[in-house]
């Protein structure tokens, strides 16, 4: 999805995961269980939250602006979500996105019983899906795209509620990994390429669905397996089954999972995320060697590269740059006043440190170039005498429309400088990034097969896996941004 023109988000250079999501069928505590599952996976989405829970007679629905530890951690709160299933979501949004009514779970009463559904992604044809709906007479209460799973639901003729949920998913194009439950099940499916993830987990019994292994840790339940790419898996009193809906394909796990969106504690697909963050950081040692008297990590989703970066280059590792942990994204409103204080509000310099000394900074990405450009200038002005950067990722060129917020391309640097360019910009003796065949090696490939890549890397190499229906609107002349301006976001 586009990144939003929201002015409070300009200054914003990071990339973000769209949302997280946790589902359990069988436990007396769900709702809190819920609760400390989206608490770990907090990372994937920190504007807003939501629960639906099922007691076997009704269901019960909680939504709220802001961290889980700040909303559904009231006791009255997690009092009104009754029932021993329950399925939650973290979410970020977009322009427009923060919303109430766009916050997930969503939830509608079919002819059958009622279906509540959260969903971690993002539909390339959700618009195109929408403006059919709207034709046939659907009226939608939110923006969201996750809505229009519920719309083609509802308008399918075929008897039983998992014939119109498959005949549903069957019409979306893009990434989604979703849970939801009915008055009998619980539910969970990832698309075809499996570019988002989705795990299966036990508690004593009792199944749980999650986004990261992470939220199962946290709750001292045991990882089953991951949901395979097409999946759909329905959990019910007589246990678990599968159906798979869709034509068998390869898959197409999002790398940039592993370079940062996914916790460091958690396995995806089968790999530790903290060991491969460190072999990009060996990886890249070896492509890239500076001479420089120690690495710096940028904190924190600089370390674990930069932590192999040091072992790769027989360096020191030192913490060179500092970061203030209780500085959130609403501290202050950004005034003209304060705004150049910029980075600083999080980052600080450890000068004594890196005075007179050469410095190689480890990041985990570029994006717009801003922030690497401020935390350059805070190095150099804390005295180093020379600044080297290393990227634990291959150039981001292009935008992600899997349910990563990923700026347009026209303001992502990489898509309109040469590394050369990027260097003189950002003001580094040396800026170097790890190749793609780099990055597959530390996620345990010997190399990217070109015909058909193992991962999703669309935003380093520009093939999608998928239609980019939606994009694509007009003859391809509909932009990001007028695409944006009609879904208002997720």
């Amino acid at each position: 999805m586009p990144f939003a023109s929201n002015p409070h988000l300009e200054d914003d250079d990071t990339l973000h995961e769209e949302c997280g999501v946790f589902g359990i069928f069988g436990h007396q505590d769900a709702a809190a269980l819920t609760t400390l599952g989206l608490h770990s996976l907090q990372h994937r989405g920190q504007e807003a939250a939501g629960i639906v829970s099922y007691d076997g007679k009704q269901f019960f629905a909680e939504r709220h602006r802001g961290l889980i530890g700040d909303t559904f951690t009231k006791p009255d709160v997690l009092e009104r979500l009754k029932g021993s299933r329950a399925i939650g979501h973290n979410r970020y949004s977009t322009t427009g996105g923060d919303e109430m009514r766009n916050v997930q779970p969503f939830f509608a009463e079919f002819a059958g019983g009622g279906f509540a559904v959260a969903h971690n992604g993002n539909l390339t044809n959700a618009l195109t899906l929408r403006r059919q709906l709207q034709r046939d007479g659907a009226i939608f209460h939110s923006t969201s795209d996750t809505e229009v799973i519920l719309h083609l639901i509802a308008m399918d003729k075929a008897a039983s509620f998992e014939e119109k949920l498959t005949d549903a998913i069957r019409q979306l194009e893009g990434a989604f990994s979703l849970v939801g439950i009915t008055n009998k099940k619980l539910i969970g499916c990832r698309d075809p390429l499996g570019v988002r993830p989705l795990v299966l987990g036990d508690l004593d019994g009792a199944y749980i669905l999650a986004s990261e292994t992470c939220a199962l840790d946290i709750i001292g339940a045991r990882y089953v397996r991951d949901i395979e790419p097409g999946e759909l898996i329905i959990i019910t009193d007589s246990g678990i089954r599968s159906a798979y809906p869709f034509e068998k394909t390869g898959s197409r796990f999002c790398i940039f999972e592993y370079v940062y969106f996914a916790r460091p504690d958690s396995m995806m697909a089968g790999r530790n995320v903290y060991h491969v963050r460190k072999q990009i950081g060996v990886e890249l040692a070896k492509e890239a060697p500076a001479e420089a008297d120690f690495v710096v990590p940028v904190p924190d989703s600089g370390v674990p590269a930069a932590i192999g970066f040091a072992q790769g280059a027989n360096l020191p590792f030192e913490l060179g740059i500092i970061r203030n942990h209780y500085v959130g994204r609403t501290f202050i409103q950004p005034t003209d006043s304060i705004r150049h204080m910029g980075v600083k509000l999080k980052h600080n310099a450890n000068q004594r440190m890196i005075e007179g000394k050469r410095v190689v900074l480890v990041d985990d990405s570029i994006v717009r170039g801003t922030t690497s450009k401020k935390i350059v200038q805070m190095v150099r002005e804390a005295g180093a005498a020379e600044v080297h950067m290393r990227i634990a990722s291959p150039p981001t060129a292009s935008p992600c429309y899997y349910g990563v917020d990923t700026p347009e391309r026209q303001k992502l640097l990489a898509s309109r400088m040469s590394i050369e360019e990027m260097a003189e910009f950002i003001r580094v003796d040396s800026l170097a990034f790890i190749s793609l065949d780099g990055l597959y090696r530390a996620a345990g490939e010997a190399k990217r097969n070109a015909d058909a890549p193992q991962f999703c890397d669309a935003c380093f190499s520009r093939e999608y896996p998928t239609d980019l229906t939606d994009h694509n609107l007009s003859d391809g002349k509909t932009s990001n941004i007028s695409l944006l301006a009609e879904r208002q976001g997720r």
